[in-house]
């Protein structure tokens, strides 16, 4: 299977890394490009054998799977571009979530797909949330699962739940880096410690957290239950977080949703559908 990657930035390329890292595909059988063509160059300097397009119509008409990687507003004057080159046995991927599989069916004659990656990706982690196009193929979806599966876990999701279900995996490591470094630079503030000894506890701590939990020794709740002796110092920390944090992530989902809403009545005017 011939994979195409258009746009190379942040998650085009932990995407196309994670794939060959993952052993899902081989750097032969990827060919990319990117608006800045050094950095197509980039990414393909550092896996022997990628191929490199000189635009999104090349790459297109050499994919199987067409991994679209731009910002939203870009997608649909670049689905226009090449669709004169796409084939029904293709199949496009869009990974961006304010841009329907409906809207993508439009415009293309092929199978579509929605695949929402997560940073945690690029360390065959996390999760990939999946939507289906109507028209995508039994056979495209299996490919698709097994692509996925190699570097994450693949959520197929419905249309209702994709800005909180993206807030959760795409958009969490950025949300929970903060909290971590707020927290680090607190443990620095108040005490003696320093800040490289700060990061690495709190590092190894998320890390050894994120092993309790994969391998399922624990739930969330009873993780915070078998740490927070009752009457002792972890507990009076809680009582601080209980008070503090308030309606703080209440208000982070009323903030990204105002923005997915903004973003979606972009999509629709120049898709003239949902």
């Amino acid at each position: 299977m011939k994979i195409g990657i258009i746009g190379t930035g942040n998650m085009g390329r932990i995407l196309a890394e994670a794939l060959i890292d993952g052993n899902a595909v081989s750097p032969s059988s990827m060919i990319v490009t990117n608006r800045t063509l050094a950095k197509a160059a980039e990414l393909a300097n550092a896996y022997p054998g990628m191929k490199i397009g000189s635009c999104a119509a090349e790459v297109a008409g050499k994919s199987d799977a067409i991994f679209i990687c731009v910002k939203p507003h870009d997608i649909y004057p670049l689905l226009m571009d090449i669709r004169d080159v796409l084939a029904d046995h293709q199949c496009i991927v869009s990974i961006t979530s304010p841009i329907s599989v409906s809207q993508l069916e439009t415009i293309v004659p092929c199978s579509t797909a929605r695949a929402i990656p997560s940073i945690t990706n690029r360390a065959l982690a996390g999760v990939s949330l999946m939507t289906y196009g109507e028209r995508c193929s039994d056979t495209w979806r299996h490919k698709l699962d097994s692509l996925f599966k190699a570097i994450s876990t693949p959520v197929e999701i419905s249309t209702n739940i994709t800005r909180v279900a993206s807030d959760i995996v795409s958009c969490g490591p950025a949300f929970f880096s903060y909290l971590t470094q707020k927290f680090i630079e607190a443990a620095v503030k108040k005490t003696e410690i320093d800040n490289e000894t700060a990061t690495k506890l709190a590092s190894e701590m998320l890390v050894g957290m994120g092993e309790l939990l994969r391998k399922e020794f624990y739930t969330l709740p009873a993780l915070q239950e078998k740490v927070c002796v009752k009457g002792g110092i972890t507990g009076e920390g809680i009582k601080v977080l209980e008070k503090e944090i308030g309606e703080m992530f209440e208000h982070l989902f009323e903030a990204t949703h105002w923005k997915f809403e903004e973003d979606l009545a972009k999509s629709r005017d120049q898709f003239g559908i949902d």
